[in-house]
């Protein structure tokens, strides 16, 4: 069934107030873009750790930003990965929050991005701070604990959202956990938008999980449904594929719903209520 589309209230009235502006500002760069957020406690305080990796045809960016005491000022840093600045692809910078040393240290030197905006392996980032780390990615876990010589951290970091701006001409495609202790599950959007009956189709892990007939009538919608034994909430706005010209985005969000367990199964279990996909898909003629 479908139904006219809200948000979910994945992040807070603030974090609302700055998603407008940003398809506008990507749209214009032709960026693809990931930005991923995560909470966890940072100088003493429970924040948000945002990590952005961008990517163009003549350099990778990878920028960490934390979350400032009023919840809109933010401290960080950036990294540009230029293919002829092979030092830069191993180092470390260092920012002040509340007084406190913040050290990002990475190595990307074997990372493989087999074409991809964020590398998939053989590469860690680390953000440091009074001698824990309190938010480290990438699969090479043990030499960057060697490198920084800082214990983990006793709190977990929790993924709250992630966002993506890819860019094509009919099929748009990703890889996403939608537990941090599950699999990557690989999702496909495709809309043919030819002739008087525009057709939406989405899949996940190569099977249809939404299809909408008559898209020019339900250009927004919403649906429930199931990956695995969890369920999924699938929103989707393709109004400026439709109606408007040159590079537009659609906005697909994808909500995992809370399910409670049987016992001695929780690692399967979609428990992280609070997460969202956002992906912003940019079609270009």
């Amino acid at each position: 069934m479908h139904d006219s589309m809200g948000i979910p209230a994945c992040f807070s009235s603030r974090d609302h107030q700055r998603q407008p502006d940003e398809p506008t500002s990507v749209g214009r760069s032709g960026q693809s873009v990931i930005k991923s957020v995560y909470q966890t406690k940072l100088a003493g305080e429970c924040r948000l750790i945002t990590v952005t990796w961008c990517r163009n045809l003549l350099l990778h960016g990878l920028s960490v930003s934390v979350q400032g005491p009023d919840g809109d000022e933010h401290y960080g840093c950036k990294v540009e990965l230029k293919p002829w600045y092979f030092w830069r692809k191993q180092g470390s910078k260092h920012f002040i929050v509340d007084g406190a040393t913040v050290d990002v240290v990475w190595d990307l030197k074997a990372a493989k991005f087999n074409g991809e905006t964020e590398p998939r392996s053989d590469y860690y980032v680390a953000i440091v701070c009074k001698e824990e780390v309190v938010l480290l990615l990438g699969d090479q876990k043990k030499d960057a604990y060697r490198k920084t010589g800082c214990r983990p951290s006793l709190i977990e970091p929790m993924l709250i959202s992630r966002r993506e701006h890819i860019f094509g001409k009919r099929k748009f495609t990703t890889r996403v956990k939608f537990n941090e202790k599950g699999t990557f599950h690989d999702v496909a959007v495709e809309c043919n938008s030819d002739g008087i009956d525009p057709v939406l189709e989405i899949r996940i892990n190569g099977k249809q999980a939404v299809k909408v007939k008559h898209l020019q009538w339900k250009f927004r919608g919403n649906e429930s449904i199931n990956v695995g034994k969890n369920g999924l909430q699938v929103f989707w706005d393709v109004h400026d594929w439709l109606f408007r010209s040159g590079p537009r985005h659609g906005l697909f969000i994808f909500n995992p719903i809370p399910s409670f367990p049987a016992p001695g199964d929780s690692e399967n279990a979609m428990d992280s209520s609070r997460f969202c996909l956002f992906l912003y898909a940019w079609k270009v003629e």
